[in-house]
C-alpha cells in the first residue's frame, strides 16, 4: 500500500539539507589557487583557480550548520578547471563526507559539468594569461638556445603576486599590447578566443544526512540533463529543487520512498531496525578495483587503526573504497581522522601523527615516489588505480582469513564478479535512467510498485519486443529505450543485494569473534559520573581473560585490535548503557548476537571453533529487493511555485540563476503541501529520533566529547590560525598518548610480576606486553614523523638516527682511536673488538645484524634494545640534544621542537626503567650475541683457582653455548654465539681430577654485552675430588640481577628475581640436624606443597608464558630442595654417614638393600604393584651412577628427582623408600618419612604432576642413558 509523504517540518526529517552551486565568481574574476602548488610553466588552461559558492539553499538549517569553506573545497577539490572545445567536456560525479565534532556525518553529492564562459572579463583574462605564458615560454627557449649559462636566470616563472596583479588590474590596453603575440595553433593547452570556445567547471551539490548515493546521483544528473536538453523541462528547475529540499522526507526505517526528478521517478530505501545500517556505496566496485585479498588486507589495517592513505585519479573511487571499507566495520566505528577526499589546502594533514583514513588525488602521470609522506612505518598505501595495497610490516592476518576470503569470493562469483579484482569499473559519468515519454514513466512506476499483473507484464514485454524490432533500441534525445531502463534497474537491484550480502559476511565474522564479549565487560563504577572521572585509571574490559579463550591463530590480531580506539569506544558504549540508552549499532549487534545464541545449541570449545558461514545472506537480500521493487511511500510531486513572470526561463547549456525568493524558505501556498498526515509527521520524527538516539542524550554527549581529541570542524579549516591550533592539538594528543601507554605498560608488567609471585592468575600477559611494545614503537614513529621535512627511507625515527650518526661519526672517530686499553674496550675469543655501549654503538650493532631488516625493522629493533637496556629515554634525550639538526629536519610546528612537551614525553618514557623487559632478546632470536663469563671464587680461597682448569656451558630458553674452556690462570672468558634467550642454567666443571685441583666457588656471573643484562649463578660449594660431595661438575640455576651490581639486585627493578641455586648455608643446616635445630614438620610439608603447586600453575599458563621449568625444579624453593628437606627431616644422626649428610647416600643404600632382598627372595611377598616401582628405582639409580659425568651426590639426587617427575615415577618411589627396612634404623620415630599419613599425602601431591608433559633441559640429563 502506497502512501504520500512530505517533509515540511523540521530539517532533520528531510531527505536533503542543502542545495549548493559552486563555480566561477564573475565579480571577483580569476584568482589563482596558490595552495594547489600548480606549476606556472603549465598553460593557464591547465591551471586551477579558486572556486566560490555561488548560491546555497536554504541559508541554514536547524542542527546542521553550513561549513562554507569546507563544502567549497570538497565540491571542487582542485578548484576551477577551464577547457576548450578540443578537450573532453564529459560531466563528472563524486561525493564527499563532512563530519561534525560529535561524530555525525553529512554526505555531499556533486555533479560537475562544463559551462561556456559568457563573461568577457573572464575570457579576456584567460587570453592575457595565455599570451603572457607564451611570451615567457618563448623567451626561455630563446635564452636557453643562445646561452646555457643565462637560461637559469631568464627562465624563471612568474610569481603568484604578479599573476594576481595582472588579473586584478587587467584593462584593454594590456590586452592590446599582447595581442601581437601569435599563439601556438594546435598546441595542447593553447587558447585563442577567435578560434576557441572557453568552458569552465560548475558543480551542483546536494547535502544529505544519509548516504543516498544512487538517488542523489540520479536527481543531480537529471537536473543537468534538463539544462542541456533542447526542450525546456515541464516545470522550472526551482520547482524540483524546492521539492527535494522541503517536500521530500527521509524514508521511514524499513520502507522505501519514491520522489520525482526532472526526467522521471527516483526510488530510495532505508533499512529496518533489525538490518545493517544504510550503505549505498557499491561494495562490488571496491572489490572489483582491489580484489578480495587486498580488501581483506585493507580492512585489517583499518581495524588496527593504522594510517591508511588512498590514492586515485578519480575522486569517486576514493569515496567508494573508503565508505566501502568503513561499512564493513559493523558493529565498530572509525574513531579517527576520516577524509576520503583531501583537498590540496589540507595536505598538511598528511603530517598528522594519529591514525587516519584519507585519500588524495593522483595527478596526471604522478607516482607514489613524488609524494612527501612523513609517516610510512605504519602506513597502508592503497593505489586504487593500480589495484595495489602496500600494508605495513608485521601485519597480522585477519582471523580465519582464508575461509573469509573464500566466502566473500563465493558472493562475488554469484553476482558475476571475479574475486581477484583488477577490473576497471564504469566511469563516474554514467547517466541514470530517464524515460522518453510520460506513458513509459507510468508503466515503469506501475511495474515498480507491483501494480502490473501477469497479463499486463506479458503485454509490456510484447511492447518492448515490438519497440526493439521497430528501432526502439536507438537512444532518443533525452530518453532511453525500455530495455536499457530495465537493465539499469536490475543493475541497481543487483548492486544493492551484493552490498548487503558482502556486509553480512563480515558482520557474521564479528558476531562469531565477539559473540560473548559481554562476559568480559567490567562494570566497576557505581554511576556514570564516577566512571567518567576515573576512566583512565579503570579497565572496562578483561582483555587477558578474553584472549585466553580465543584460538591461538587469532591472538596476534585480537591482541592488537583490543588496544584500538574503536574497540574501546564500543566497550565504553556497553558500560554507559547501564545509565543511558544504547547506541543503535550496539543495540543491533547485541540483538543479533542474542538471536545467534538462541539458535546455537552446539557448545564448542572456543579454542577450536570451526568456521561457520553466514546464514542471513538471502534473507537480507530479499528485504532489500522487496523495498526496491515496490515503493512504500510517494513524496509530493514537484509543482509550480509562486514565481514572477519571466523567472525560470530555460536557456540550453546554461544553469539558470535560481530565484532566491522561492528557494530560501520551505513554506508554500500550494494545495498539495498539506497532504501529509499527522501520523506520517509523527513517524518521521520518531524515525529521526531512533537514528540519532544517544547523540541527544546529555550523558552520552559528555562521554562523546570526552573521548574526541580532535575537532573535526577545525580539520577542514585551512586558515593559518586553524592549522596552528590543529597541530597544537596533535602535540597535546601525542603527549597524552605517551602518558597513557607508559602507564598501561607499567601496570601490565607489574601485573605479570604479581602472577610470578603467586598473587595473581595466569594470563596472556606476554602477548599483551608484545602488543603494547609494538604500540610504543608506533607512537615513537608517529611522534618523530610529525612535522618532518627531511627523511631517509620509510622510518622517521631511523632517519633521524642516521642523520645523528652522520653528524657524530667524525667527532667520535678520534676519541675511539685514542683508546687502547681500559674497561671500555674488550676482546672476544674470536678477536672481535667490543666497545662500551652507547646510542651509536647500539645503532652499529643493529646495522650489523644479519636479519635483513628494513628501515622500519631497524628502528623497532633499536627501540626494543634500548627498552631492554633501560636506556630508551636516555638515548632519545641524547638524540634530541642536537638542536641544529632538529631545526634542519623539522618544521616549526613539530612535536620535537616543543621543548616542554618533549621533556614530559621523555619523563614518561623514563618510568619504563622501573621494570625489566626482555623484548629484544625474545624477538630477535637468531642474532649473534657476545657474552662474558666470570667465575667468582670465595675471596679467602681465590688462589686455589690456579690449580684448576674450569669450563662452562651456558644454557637459555633458545639453546646452549656449548662447552667453553676458560684459559688457565684466568677467571673469565669472552665468547660470541647465537642468542641464548633468557639464561636459565650453567654447567660448571673442571678437567683436572687431581686431589689438589679443587676450589670453593661462590658464584658465576654471565654478562650479555649487548643488552647489558647480568645473570648470577650462585654455587657456594666445592668443585673437586675429596672435598664436599666430590663433584667435578655442577649445574647452577641463574637469576637476572641489576647491571649495577649483584649486591643491589632487586633494588633497581620491580621484577622479582628468579629462584637461584640453593645456597650452601641451607645445606649446612640440613646436614647438621640435631634436636634443637630440627626443622618443623609443618614447614617442610608446606614447602613441599608450595613447590608442587608452582609446577601446576606453570603448566596451566599458556605455553608462551610458562617461563623456565628448571628454576621450579632445581632452584631455591624448587621441588628438589623441598624433597631433600623432607627426606632429611628426623634423621637420627650423622655417624652412619661420617661428617656430611647427603640424601643420595641414603638412596644408594636403600637401593642396595632392595636389590639384596630381591636376590635373597625377601621381596617375593611384596605386592605385584610395588615390584615394577622397585625395579624402576634401582634401574634409575644405577644408570645415574654409571653416567660418565662426575656431578657429585647432590647433582645425582637432583637428576633422580627430575627424571622421576618427567617419567611420572616419583610418587611411586617415595612409599618404597618409606617402607624400606633401612628407614627405621636411619630415621627417628617422628620423622616425616616414617609418618604414613605424611608420605601418603606427599605421594598424592606428586601424583598431580602426572597429567603434565615435562621436558627437561639437556644440561640436566646429559650423559644418562635411560
Amino acid at each position: 500500500m502506497n502512501g504520500s509523504a512530505a517533509a515540511t517540518g523540521s530539517a532533520s526529517c528531510r531527505f536533503a539539507h542543502y542545495f549548493v552551486v559552486c563555480g566561477v565568481d564573475t565579480d571577483t574574476g580569476l584568482e589563482p589557487d596558490d595552495v594547489a602548488a600548480e606549476c606556472f610553466e603549465q598553460s593557464p588552461i591547465r591551471r586551477s583557480f579558486k572556486s566560490k559558492i555561488l548560491v546555497r539553499y536554504p541559508e541554514s538549517t536547524e542542527r546542521n550548520p553550513f561549513n562554507k569553506d569546507a563544502v567549497n573545497m570538497l565540491c571542487m577539490p582542485r578548484g576551477l578547471a577551464f577547457r576548450t572545445q578540443a578537450d573532453s567536456l564529459e560531466p563528472q560525479f563524486h561525493s564527499f563526507t563532512v563530519a561534525t565534532d560529535d561524530g555525525t556525518r553529512s554526505y555531499g553529492f556533486v555533479h560537475t559539468f562544463y559551462e561556456e564562459v559568457t563573461n568577457a572579463q573572464i575570457t579576456t583574462a584567460m587570453q592575457t594569461l595565455y599570451q603572457m605564458h607564451h611570451v615567457e615560454h618563448h623567451s626561455s627557449s630563446s635564452a636557453s638556445s643562445s646561452s646555457s649559462s643565462s637560461s637559469s636566470s631568464s627562465a624563471s616563472s612568474p610569481s603568484t603576486s604578479s599573476m594576481d596583479s595582472l588579473v586584478s588590474s587587467l584593462d584593454e590596453s594590456d590586452a592590446e599590447s599582447l595581442a601581437g603575440v601569435s599563439p601556438c595553433l594546435g598546441c595542447a593547452g593553447s587558447f585563442d578566443p577567435a578560434r576557441d570556445t572557453l568552458y569552465v567547471s560548475k558543480a551542483l551539490c546536494l547535502l544529505t544526512p544519509l548516504p543516498f548515493l544512487q538517488a542523489a546521483r540520479q536527481f543531480l544528473s537529471q537536473l543537468h540533463q534538463a539544462v542541456t536538453s533542447h526542450t525546456a523541462p515541464p516545470l522550472p528547475l526551482e520547482s524540483y529543487i524546492h521539492n527535494i529540499l522541503y517536500e521530500v522526507p527521509l524514508p521511514p526505517p524499513g520502507r522505501s520512498l519514491r520522489f520525482h526528478g526532472v526526467q522521471g521517478p527516483i526510488v530510495c530505501q532505508r533499512p529496518g531496525p533489525g538490518e545493517l545500517p544504510l550503505g549505498d556505496y557499491p561494495l562490488g566496485e571496491a572489490f572489483s578495483l582491489l580484489g578480495v585479498d587486498n580488501m581483506v588486507q585493507l580492512l585489517t589495517c583499518v581495524l588496527l587503526e593504522m594510517q591508511v592513505l588512498l590514492y586515485s585519479q578519480d575522486y569517486q573511487r576514493l569515496m567508494t573504497v573508503a565508505e566501502g571499507v568503513t561499512t564493513l566495520l559493523f558493529p565498530f566505528q572509525w574513531q579517527n581522522i576520516y577524509l576520503p577526499i583531501l583537498p590540496a589546502p589540507l595536505h598538511h594533514l598528511l603530517d598528522a601523527p594519529v591514525p587516519f583514513l584519507m585519500g588524495i588525488q593522483r595527478r596526471d602521470g604522478a607516482q607514489r615516489s613524488t609524494l612527501h609522506l612523513p609517516h610510512e612505518a605504519n602506513l597502508c598505501f592503497v593505489d586504487i588505480d593500480n589495484h595495489c595495497v602496500n600494508a605495513p610490516e608485521d601485519l597480522p592476518s585477519f582471523p580465519d582469513q582464508t575461509e573469509l576470503i573464500q566466502e566473500l569470493s563465493e558472493v562475488l562469483l554469484r553476482f558475476g564478479l571475479p574475486p581477484q579484482g583488477g577490473v576497471n569499473t564504469k566511469p563516474a559519468t554514467t547517466t541514470p535512467p530517464c524515460l522518453s515519454s510520460l506513458v513509459l514513466e507510468d508503466l515503469m512506476e506501475d511495474r515498480r510498485n507491483g501494480n502490473l499483473g501477469g497479463e499486463e507484464l506479458a503485454v509490456l514485454e510484447r511492447l518492448q519486443a515490438l519497440a526493439r524490432r521497430c528501432g526502439g533500441g536507438k537512444t532518443t534525445d533525452g530518453g532511453k529505450t525500455l530495455d536499457r531502463v530495465f537493465e539499469e534497474e536490475e543493475e541497481e537491484l543487483r548492486s544493492a543485494k551484493m552490498n548487503i550480502q558482502l556486509r553480512e559476511v563480515l558482520a557474521g565474522r564479528f558476531a562469531a569473534m565477539f559473540g560473548r564479549y559481554e562476559d568480559f565487560v567490567i562494570h566497576s563504577a557505581p554511576d556514570l559520573d564516577s566512571w567518567l572521572s576515573n576512566r583512565e585509571g579503570t579497565f572496562s574490559f578483561d582483555k587477558g581473560s578474553f584472549l585466553s579463550v580465543q584460538p591461538a591463530t587469532h591472538l596476534h590480531f585480537l591482541s592488537r585490535f583490543l588496544e584500538t580506539a574503536m574497540f574501546s569506544s564500543f566497550v565504553d558504549g556497553k558500560v554507559i548503557s547501564r545509565w543511558a540508552d544504547r547506541e543503535p549499532l550496539q543495540q543491533l549487534f547485541d540483538s543479533r548476537v542474542e538471536r545467534e545464541r538462541l539458535y546455537d545449541t552446539d557448545e564448542e570449545d572456543s579454542h577450536n571453533c570451526r568456521y561457520i558461514k553466514c546464514t542471513m545472506l538471502f534473507e537480507s537480500a530479499q528485504a532489500i529487493e522487496r523495498r526496491m521493487l515496490k515503493a512504500d511511500h510517494t513524496a509530493i510531486h514537484p509543482h509550480l511555485l509562486d514565481m514572477r513572470i519571466g523567472q525560470g526561463r530555460h536557456q540550453q547549456g546554461y544553469f539558470p540563476n535560481l530565484q532566491a525568493d522561492v528557494l530560501a524558505q520551505g513554506h508554500s501556498t500550494n494545495k498539495w503541501s498539506s497532504r501529509v498526515t499527522a501520523s506520517r509527521r509523527t513517524d518521521s520524527k520518531r524515525s529521526t529520533t531512533t537514528e540519532t538516539s544517544g547523540l541527544d542524550n546529555e550523558q552520552r554527549q559528555k562521554h562523546t566529547f570526552g573521548r574526541k581529541n580532535l575537532h573535526q570542524s577545525k580539520l577542514l579549516d585551512h586558515s593559518l590560525l586553524a592549522v596552528t591550533e590543529t597541530h597544537r592539538e596533535f602535540v597535546d594528543g601525542l603527549l597524552s598518548e605517551c602518558r597513557l601507554k607508559t602507564k598501561r605498560m607499567l601496570m601490565e608488567r607489574m601485573g605479570k610480576e604479581s602472577v610470578e609471585l603467586g598473587q595473581g592468575e595466569a594470563n596472556i600477559t606476554g602477548l599483551q606486553e608484545n602488543t603494547l611494545i609494538h604500540g610504543l614503537c608506533d607512537l615513537l614513529e608517529r611522534t618523530w614523523g610529525h612535522g618532518l621535512q627531511l627523511k631517509q627511507g620509510k622510518s622517521a625515527l631511523w632517519s633521524h638516527l642516521l642523520h645523528y650518526q652522520a653528524t657524530q661519526g667524525k667527532m667520535e672517530a678520534p676519541a675511539e682511536s685514542s683508546v687502547s686499553t681500559g674497561l671500555d674496550q674488550r676482546t672476544l675469543d674470536d678477536g672481535t673488538l667490543l666497545l662500551k655501549a652507547s646510542l651509536l654503538q647500539d645503532m652499529r650493532f643493529i646495522q650489523t645484524m644479519s636479519e635483513g631488516l628494513s628501515e622500519v625493522g631497524q628502528a623497532r629493533a633499536w627501540i626494543h634494545l634500548a627498552l631492554e637496556k633501560k636506556m630508551l629515554s636516555q638515548h632519545l634525550k641524547e638524540l634530541l640534544t642536537n638542536q641544529e639538526l632538529l631545526r634542519q629536519l623539522y618544521k616549526s610546528h613539530a612535536f620535537l621542537l616543543c621543548e616542554e612537551e618533549r621533556e614530559q614525553f621523555l619523563f614518561h618514557l623514563l618510568s619504563l626503567n622501573t621494570v625489566d623487559y626482555l623484548c629484544f632478546t625474545r624477538v630477535f632470536t637468531s642474532i649473534s650475541i657476545p657474552y662474558r663469563v666470570v667465575i667468582m671464587p670465595m675471596k679467602k680461597l681465590s688462589i686455589a683457582m690456579t690449580t684448576v682448569s674450569p669450563w662452562v656451558c651456558v644454557s637459555g630458553e633458545l639453546g646452549d653455548s656449548g662447552v667453553r674452556q676458560i684459559p688457565k690462570n684466568t677467571q673469565e672468558i669472552y665468547f660470541q654465539c647465537r642468542n641464548l634467550g633468557r639464561l636459565s642454567t650453567l654447567q660448571l666443571g673442571q678437567e683436572n681430577s687431581g686431589l689438589l685441583a679443587k676450589c670453593l666457588i661462590d658464584s658465576v656471573m654471565v654478562y650479555n654485552e649487548i643488552t647489558g643484562h647480568t645473570y648470577k649463578f650462585p654455587c657456594g660449594r666445592w668443585l673437586g675430588k675429596g672435598v664436599g660431595d666430590g663433584s667435578l661438575e655442577r649445574v647452577l640455576i641463574g637469576q637476572l640481577v641489576s647491571p649495577a651490581g649483584e649486591e643491589d639486585a632487586g633494588r633497581w627493578t620491580g621484577t622479582p628475581p628468579e629462584l637461584a641455586s640453593p645456597p650452601q648455608s641451607v645445606r649446612t643446616v640440613l646436614g647438621s640436624l640435631g634436636g634443637r635445630s630440627r626443622m618443623m614438620s609443618v614447614e617442610v610439608q608446606e614447602d613441599m606443597r608450595e613447590a608442587a603447586n608452582n609446577l601446576v600453575k606453570h603448566f596451566h599458563k599458556p605455553e608462551q608464558e610458562r617461563g623456565n621449568l628448571t628454576v621450579l625444579l632445581c632452584g631455591d624453593g624448587g621441588l628438589v630442595l623441598s624433597l631433600e628437606k623432607f627426606l632429611l627431616h628426623g634423621f637420627k644422626s650423622n655417624r652412619l654417614f661420617q661428617r656430611n649428610v647427603f640424601v643420595w647416600d641414603f638412596v644408594e643404600k636403600a637401593v642396595v638393600s632392595m636389590e639384596t632382598a630381591d636376590q635373597m627372595g625377601d621381596l617375593r611377598g611384596s605386592t605385584e604393584r610395588e615390584a615394577p616401582s622397585c625395579d624402576s628405582l634401582c634401574h634409575y639409580v644405577n644408570a645415574i651412577n654409571a653416567s660418565p659425568r662426575n656431578i657429585g651426590k647432590e647433582g645425582k639426587f637432583q637428576l633422580l628427582v627430575c627424571l622421576g617427575v618427567r617419567d611420572r615415577l616419583l610418587s611411586q618411589w617415595l612409599p618404597l623408600l618409606a617402607g624400606c627396612p633401612l628407614t627405621v634404623r636411619t630415621y627417628e620415630e617422628g620423622a616425616l618419612l616414617r609418618d604414613r599419613a605424611a608420605v601418603h599425602s606427599l605421594s598424592r601431591v606428586l601424583h598431580t604432576l602426572h597429567e603434565f608433559a615435562v621436558t627437561l633441559e639437556t644440561a640436566l640429563v646429559k650423559g644418562v642413558d635411560l
